[in-house]
């Protein structure tokens, strides 16, 4: 009798990039400066909405750090649901309509309060980025946009740190926790986000150790959130907090922690990446692709380093479809 395929859901942040050539002279006229990240308000959302119509084809894709991971892995085949919050607008048709053709399993909830979450990324003939992220409906995920028997079906649940950025989207999140503890879902974390752990450093401690089964940091991550520069000595103290424990430690690879013992995963890809752009979120779904076709603890970490290898070769956070048998190919080996 064939084995069931395992399944993973996310919740995450569901933003739709919207990529646009401009010039110099575009970015001086919106007062913006050249390759900056920037956290704008609906205001200034509102005005590069009606900059871009009067621009050539922009190009939309879906965006997010769990909504990367999700879609990578259904991209491999892995059934994968993703929710999330997007507004009742042009954007969050955009963005669902391409979950749809990418084969993820839509759970989005929508919003009338608030406007999709949208990262809009002016390219400048220099190929610089200047890059403009309102949050948006994302803001307004809550416990009742939960779906317990998706959560309950699933055999994986991921999410991150990003999540934690308002009251409801905490409340959210540790309602789907109880759900997974109650049905045996795997419960897997990406912290995501340096800056999300000064801001809920206790917190966060008390998931990974009540709640989760794998937690994945990048080295300044694990750094600030057990106060030590040295990434294997941080994954170790991870992995008395929680099964699985990863730590990435950018060009020198990663160290994974499964049941106290400490593997240590060797870097694969260029030695000079193109774009680092959804690099964590690719290790994510190479990991939990692992798992998930049944491969122990050190096959898995080698997929991820991996895809996360093949991903900073090109500029942007996802695969295209092309690329995606040469891929499956590639990791079969492992």
């Amino acid at each position: 009798m064939e084995e069931k395929a395992r399944t993973v859901y996310g919740i995450g942040n569901p933003l739709i990039d919207v990529i646009v050539n401009v010039s110099d002279n575009d970015l001086k006229t919106l007062g913006l400066y050249k390759g900056t990240m920037n956290l704008i308000n609906l205001e200034k959302r509102l005005e590069l909405s009606d900059f871009i119509k009067a621009k050539k084809e922009p190009t939309f894709s879906c965006g997010g750090s769990c909504p990367n991971t999700i879609i990578t892995l259904s991209a491999l085949g892995i059934r994968s649901t993703l929710a999330g919050k997007i507004g009742n607008d042009e954007y969050g048709n955009i963005y669902r309509e391409r979950l749809t053709s990418l084969n993820v399993h839509d759970n989005l909830a929508v919003s009338d309060k608030n406007v999709t979450g949208s990262s809009i990324i002016l390219i400048t003939p220099d190929s610089e980025r200047t890059m403009n992220t309102y949050l948006g409906a994302n803001r307004d995920f809550c416990p009742d946009d939960v779906i317990e028997s998706e959560v309950s079906g699933a055999d994986f649940f991921h999410f991150t740190g990003y999540m934690w950025d308002t009251q409801n989207q905490m409340e959210a999140i540790r309602k789907t926790l109880a759900i997974a503890k109650r049905n045996n879902v795997m419960v897997s974390f990406d912290i995501a986000d340096p800056f999300a752990v000064g801001r809920y450093h206790d917190a966060f401690l008390e998931i990974i150790k009540d709640s989760c089964d794998i937690v994945f940091a990048n080295k300044e991550e694990a750094r600030m959130l057990f106060d030590n520069y040295d990434p294997y000595e941080c994954c170790k103290t991870m992995g008395k907090l929680c099964e699985t424990a990863i730590v990435k430690n950018g060009k020198k690879g990663s160290f994974i922690s499964y049941r106290r013992k400490v593997y240590e995963i060797p870097v694969q890809g260029p030695a000079t990446p193109v774009d680092t752009t959804g690099a964590g979120d690719t290790y994510a779904s190479g990991f939990l692709y692992g798992l998930c076709k049944g491969l122990d603890i050190e096959r898995s970490g080698a997929i991820a380093s991996c895809l996360a290898g093949q991903i900073i070769k090109k500029v942007g956070a996802q695969f295209t479809e092309q690329q995606i048998p040469d891929l499956i190919k590639m990791i079969s080996v492992f």
